[in-house]
């Protein structure tokens, strides 16, 4: 994202940033970031934010999985997907998603991506810059993060004030009452790692929460003939193996979008969570997840170690094979 990794700040010290790492033209700089106050009112109320332009038209940045599910009549409808990102900031960014240049936010950008994987899906936006606490929808409910919130390395979960913001997703994540698709970050660390001094302490509040699920970037989509390997910006699942337990990757195909980032790599699970959920309609948010990590596929992997790639490469095909899931 033009640049920006992750951005904004709340009380506490932490500093929450986008996870995108740039558009296809801009040069990738760690350091440039844009300050924004986390808290007040919320900038940014799902009723007043535009849906994203949807379509159903499958990309060639997508895995064949979706269109394979579309065809089946899963595209996610039953399930909302809220998208925790920037709605409010003057940062944009270009790229293609394969209906045309655009030139959008953070949090557009995800949304749309989202919206394009499950086109039936009921589509939130919550601006991570209000501080308020996200509020859930009736059914199944989706929360995609594609940011971190960073303060100096050395202190532990309990010791930071959370915003109602990130205090309701870590209360959703724990209680299993919402699938939280968290992006991994772009320091190649692992997920909870220290980078620069710093730790994404969002991250480390999600290690061990049943309905969280970490989402790190392949630089394409894996198949048995072309292994796929991780992005060389990716965080990735580390020796922890809660971590390793709620890791997935996908592919995030920049060359073809000028996106990059791990940032549109959680959406696609996002995408995913609501198409299973669109099958098994009476699924918990909790055997959506498990059945999301448990049928990643790891032969599609170059030298699949679960410390690089944690369950694997999140597999479509293979979540909506069982006649039911528990």
């Amino acid at each position: 994202m033009s640049g920006n990794f992750w951005k904004f700040g709340i009380a506490a010290a932490l500093v929450l940033l986008p996870a995108s790492i740039a558009s296809a033209q801009e040069a990738l700089d760690a350091d440039e970031t844009a300050a924004l106050c986390h808290g007040g009112q919320s900038i940014c109320a799902s009723a007043k934010i535009p849906v994203a332009r949807t379509t159903q038209t499958i990309q060639n940045w997508m895995s064949p999985d979706v269109g394979a599910a579309w065809a089946a009549g899963y595209k996610g409808k039953g399930v909302t997907i809220t998208i925790v990102d920037d709605f409010s900031s003057s940062s944009r960014f270009s790229g293609n998603f394969g209906i045309g240049v655009q030139t959008q936010r953070h949090g557009e950008w995800t949304r749309e991506e989202a919206s394009m994987i499950a086109p039936a899906a009921t589509i939130r936006s919550k601006d991570f810059s209000s501080g308020t606490a996200v509020p859930l929808a009736g059914g199944r409910n989706v929360l995609n993060l594609s940011y971190g919130m960073y303060a100096n390395a050395g202190y532990s979960v309990s010791q930071i004030g959370w915003a109602q913001e990130e205090a309701s997703i870590i209360s959703y994540a724990t209680k299993g009452s919402a699938i939280v698709s968290k992006a991994a970050g772009n320091d190649a660390v692992a997920v909870g790692g220290v980078t620069g001094g710093q730790q994404d302490y969002l991250d480390l509040a999600l290690i061990g929460k049943q309905t969280a699920i970490f989402v790190g970037a392949l630089s394409t989509n894996g198949t048995t003939a072309n292994k796929a390997e991780l992005a060389w910006y990716s965080n990735y699942a580390g020796s922890n193996t809660a971590v390793q337990s709620h890791f997935l990757v996908v592919g995030v195909e920049g060359d073809k979008t000028g996106l990059y980032g791990t940032s549109f790599a959680a959406p696609i699970i996002s995408g995913y969570a609501a198409i299973i959920g669109s099958k098994f309609t009476k699924a918990t948010p909790v055997q959506i997840t498990n059945d999301l990590l448990n049928t990643a596929r790891t032969d599609t992997l170059v030298n699949y170690d679960p410390s690089v790639y944690g369950k694997g490469e999140a597999s479509l095909s293979r979540a909506l094979a069982p006649v039911s899931i528990r």
